[in-house]
């Protein structure tokens, strides 16, 4: 009988290894010391490679430009190698593990506290609710509007990305900010601040930044209740220092937390709720069937600030909001705004109120991504497009008024598309029969710029 040779298994690929030194100043993980005993070639920033008894015989490459460091690990890799790559707390988030995998390098990953965890740790905060993003390498303007958005926020920031230039935008906001320096070394500084404060400050980079809303004011809010952002009446502003005490922390709570801990998902109750779910009056209201094609139009999410002008009962600019947009909504009647403020607080939503008459309460308003116009005229449409936002929407239920602002629209470089909504809905008749009731046709716009 003829024996058939075997395949001779392929040799194991040796792993590179990823380990987190610990933002709270922790020891290194007991996996550290084996992995480095063995290791060919470590790599890892200086502070990093000072900080751990490197082998005397293994080649460092202390991290600048992360090319030549992906290349000389892809080799290690290859000559079979070990090599180990030392990171920041977790390098799972927002590290560079998301580099490494995209080099196509096998990895084996030992995670540390993240500077996140302790800074939230280090104010004795829970953050299960929170949203973590990040203004490094990148526009900082979602991390931005995510603080404008919502409750409870952690920014990993960047030099000309910090607590002072998110502090200037965040400014007209009620936020409370916590600034996290040199988190785990004897240096560890931890400031509670207004935006204000944060502006004028001088930080250290890297830091982490927490926004903290203010709670949103209970269900049973009276129609003239401060405005769901706004700090209470003679509150004052938490003070800046060197650090707090455990005995007397700068929270107040986190009741504007939403309970499913999915800070930027969409809203447990839904959205284009009926009109009955908001307080209004005369029925000045962006009706469901049409307040759905518009949020959608908007397309609201975590990281987009979205004005609302005419805002009316709020109804538009608040669905946004719970769908993850930082909302501006202007509103000349104050009345309105006191409907407004009532609306966002019985469905717990963030809206920062501007009190005025559009265009001119526009102006100094920062930069919007989408803007819904549901009240005013040409010269309210012509102000906006001025501003440039990605998208512009408007509802029209006169006709004479479509015309023109196409034409404006399309004069400011956006295209635009349009539909007339007619819903009819079922309403019971005596005797058990049912009819359609016709609701008042409404033009919706969408322009799109170029």
């Amino acid at each position: 009988m003829t024996r058939t040779a075997s395949a001779t298994p392929p040799a194991p690929v040796t792993a590179v290894s990823v380990v987190g030194l610990d933002a709270a100043g922790a020891p290194p993980h007991p996996a550290l010391a084996p992995v480095l005993a063995t290791a060919g070639l470590v790599v890892g920033a200086a502070r990093h490679l000072a900080a751990v008894p490197v082998p005397a015989g293994a080649d460092t490459i202390a991290l600048g430009p992360l090319a030549p460091a992906l290349r000389r690990l892809a080799e290690a890799v290859d000559a079979g190698v070990p090599a180990v790559v030392l990171a920041s707390g977790d390098p799972g988030l927002f590290g560079i593990v998301r580099r490494l995998r995209a080099a196509g390098l096998p990895l084996r990953v030992v995670p540390a506290v993240s500077s996140v965890a302790a800074a939230f740790a280090r104010a004795g905060l829970p953050w299960d609710g929170a949203a973590v993003v990040t203004a490094h390498g990148r526009d900082p303007r979602p991390a931005l509007n995510a603080c404008r958005a919502l409750p409870l926020v952690a920014v990993l920031t960047a030099p000309g990305a910090g607590a002072a230039e998110l502090g200037a935008g965040l400014i007209g906001w009620s936020r409370r900010l916590l600034v996290a320096e040199h988190l785990g070394t004897a240096a560890e500084r931890i400031r509670a601040v207004t935006p204000e404060q944060a502006v004028a400050g001088t930080w250290a980079d890297p830091h982490v930044l927490l926004s903290l809303a203010d709670p949103v004011p209970a269900r049973s809010a009276p129609a003239d209740a401060a405005p769901a952002d706004a700090a209470p009446a003679g509150s004052t502003s938490p003070p800046a220092g060197p650090a707090w005490s455990a005995d007397a922390p700068p929270d107040r709570g986190t009741a504007g937390m939403r309970a499913d801990n999915q800070p930027a998902a969409a809203p447990a109750g839904g959205w284009a709720l009926p009109e009955d779910r908001y307080a209004h009056r005369d029925s000045m209201i962006t009706k469901s069937e049409v307040r759905a094609l518009v949020v959608a139009r908007l397309r609201p999410r975590l990281g987009r600030l979205i004005w609302d002008i005419g805002a009316g009962s709020g109804s538009v600019g608040i669905e946004c909001a719970l769908l993850g947009a930082a909302v501006l909504a202007v509103e000349q009647d104050a009345d309105a705004g006191a409907t407004i403020r009532a609306n966002a607080a019985a469905h717990a939503a963030h809206v920062r109120l501007i009190s005025g008459r559009a265009p001119a309460a526009l102006a100094g308003l920062p930069e919007p991504d989408a803007v819904f116009v549901g009240g005013g005229g040409v010269d309210v449409l012509t102000a906006v497009v001025a501003r440039q936002p990605e998208r512009v929407v408007l509802t029209l239920a006169a006709l004479d008024r479509v015309a023109p602002s196409v034409g404006l629209l399309r004069a400011a470089g956006y295209t635009v598309e349009g539909s007339q909504l007619s819903a009819a809905r079922l309403a019971d008749l005596p005797g058990g029969s049912i009819r359609l009731a016709a609701t008042n046709p409404v033009v919706v716009l969408t322009g799109e710029r170029q």
